[in-house]
């Protein structure tokens, strides 16, 4: 009889908690309604709020989708070779520069060398510089150029849209080559086929120009990094340290593992190939800097975070202005229903009962601003994946996250004025006129 008893009261006082859930779900959308200006001008700071989280991370989402797919088709398991060392960024006090700054150079040579090991099936000489391209009247400047070693098509999203790529003996002769992106062929040369043409080149190193000739277009795959980089041209690297005096200064190499090896192995040839090259010893450290495409994605999540951590500082704005409305909006209900609440104490409401009734109604309000800024959030997450190479959408942790922000808002703003009116006395709120 006693466990019956016990299952009873259990079940009652869980139908309680529904009615009670109920009651002040209807009571708050009643409140709501008759508040319209002062509730909306509530749900329009939450919504802003979370709409502005919902962008944020369907955006870190497109963006890091596309980075990772772009470390796919480059190949997951390369790695480049250089003098920055990622793993190990810091300031040196004493000289004021990097410490990278005063390693040497990754020399072409050293590149010829690393291509000779087993477990290595390309090894890519690669830096950038910047040109000026003229073709007639038609000027271009601050170009992004790179010196390549011939092979580098294969590592980079995209598809030639006429021509090719420059050979390895080409390559060797420092023959005038350029390739150019399709958007500068069509700034250059307008509808014709620039194949075969001519295109006056200046380097920021060198003062005169000189002529190369088209080889091939290059038409990048869409992408950020195709939308960031829209005109771009590529010569032999050999080409454009001979003829344009670019700088190697920060040069790197890009090494492409032969599939037959582990890539670890690849790694380990390649660190010992240098070492030896430039006659560090045992217990030396490494005068050059290992990059792998695990690497460069740890420090795109430490960019993104940071970038996240303050969008979300920005958008607690929006939802403390929310919040500030829930108080308002709420006090002005404790003090418009004194008396109901005095009715109900007077049949037995208790303190609690009356606390949760006002909670239910705040986060019933920011629960509706919640939704609102759901909806605003993917209604711009699908503008950005619409009008930009980004794939922005929005992951489902981050709509259980937006509607959790939206109730805890409510929640907690909503703990004064619940409290408030847990307190009235019954007497005088009946009085209460």
């Amino acid at each position: 009889m006693e466990v019956t008893s016990e299952m009873e009261v259990t079940s009652e006082m869980e139908m309680s908690a529904v009615t009670t859930l109920k009651e002040g779900i209807r009571i708050g959308l009643s409140s709501i309604n008759a508040n319209r200006v002062r509730s909306s001008l509530t749900i329009l700071g939450v919504a802003i709020g979370v709409g502005v989280v919902v962008m944020l991370a369907a955006l870190i989402t497109g963006i890091r989708t596309s980075v990772m797919e772009g470390f796919q088709q480059a190949g997951p398991d390369n790695f480049g070779i250089m003098r920055f060392d990622f793993s190990a960024v810091r300031t040196s006090m004493e000289s004021g520069r990097e410490p990278w700054f005063n390693k040497p150079i990754i020399e072409p040579e050293e590149a010829e060398q690393i291509a000779r090991l087993p477990a290595v099936r390309e090894a890519l000489y690669n830096f950038n510089f910047s040109t000026t391209l003229s073709v007639d009247a038609r000027r271009v400047n601050g170009v992004q150029s790179q010196g390549y070693s011939s092979g580098w098509p294969a590592y980079q999203p995209g598809i030639f849209s006429s021509g090719r790529d420059f050979t390895p003996q080409e390559v060797a002769q420092s023959r005038p080559l350029i390739v150019v992106s399709i958007s500068l062929a069509e700034e250059l040369f307008g509808g014709l086929d620039p194949v075969g043409r001519k295109i006056r080149v200046t380097s920021d190193t060198r003062a005169i120009g000189e002529s190369f000739t088209v080889v091939g277009v290059f038409e990048p795959e869409e992408g950020i990094f195709a939308e960031a980089v829209p005109h771009f041209a590529v010569f032999p690297y050999t080409s454009a340290i001979k003829r344009l005096k670019a700088s190697i200064f920060q040069a790197n190499i890009w090494v492409v593992p032969d599939s037959a090896f582990p890539a670890a192995e690849a790694q380990d040839q390649v660190i010992g190939s240098m070492r030896a090259m430039r006659g560090l010893r045992p217990g030396d450290e490494n005068d050059f800097g290992i990059m792998r495409s695990d690497q460069l994605i740890e420090i795109f999540d430490t960019f993104i975070g940071v970038f996240a951590l303050v969008m979300l500082a920005l958008s607690s704005v929006g939802l403390m202005v929310g919040g500030i409305g829930v108080i308002g909006i709420m006090m002005i209900s404790v003090t418009e229903r004194t008396r109901e609440i005095g009715i109900r104490k007077a049949v037995g409401a208790t303190r609690q009962e009356i606390m949760w009734q006002f909670l239910v109604e705040s986060a019933v309000l920011t629960l509706l601003g919640g939704v609102t800024g759901l909806a605003l959030g993917a209604a711009l997450a699908e503008g950005v994946a619409y009008y930009t190479p980004i794939p922005a959408t929005i992951p489902l942790w981050a709509i259980f996250a937006a509607m959790a922000m939206a109730i805890v808002t409510g929640i907690l703003f909503g703990i004064a004025p619940a409290h408030r009116a847990s307190r009235l006395d019954p007497i005088t709120a009946l009085r209460y006129e």
